[in-house]
């Protein structure tokens, strides 16, 4: 299978202002291509169960992720709730969409 979409990793670090309280900085992105596929019907059912909505997996190489819980991907964001090591190379991202308010 092909790497044939990029999506992009955010990564808010930590910094104090003026008087010392921690507040997150501008986002730091990291662009990467993957692979696009579906939450199986299995997992999307048992995590609908604990409250969480997966709607899109995203396996990428394993080297390249560094715990980021957001990304962006076709315009849209996405929050990271599982990760799982696929192989020694691979790692896949099941995402639910951020909803805007």
């Amino acid at each position: 299978m092909n790497y044939d979409h990029e999506l992009t990793l955010l990564e808010y670090p930590i910094i104090e202002d003026e008087i010392g309280n921690q507040i997150p900085g501008e986002p730091v992105e990291t662009a990467l291509l993957c692979r696009q596929q579906s939450v199986s019907r299995s997992e999307f059912y048992n995590a609908a169960a604990a409250g969480l909505q997966p709607e899109i997996l995203f396996t990428i190489h394993a080297y390249e992720y560094d715990g980021q819980r957001e990304l962006l991907f076709e315009g849209s964001k996405y929050k990271v709730i599982r990760t799982y090591q696929a192989s020694f190379e691979e790692l896949e991202l099941t995402c639910q969409k951020v909803v805007s308010t």
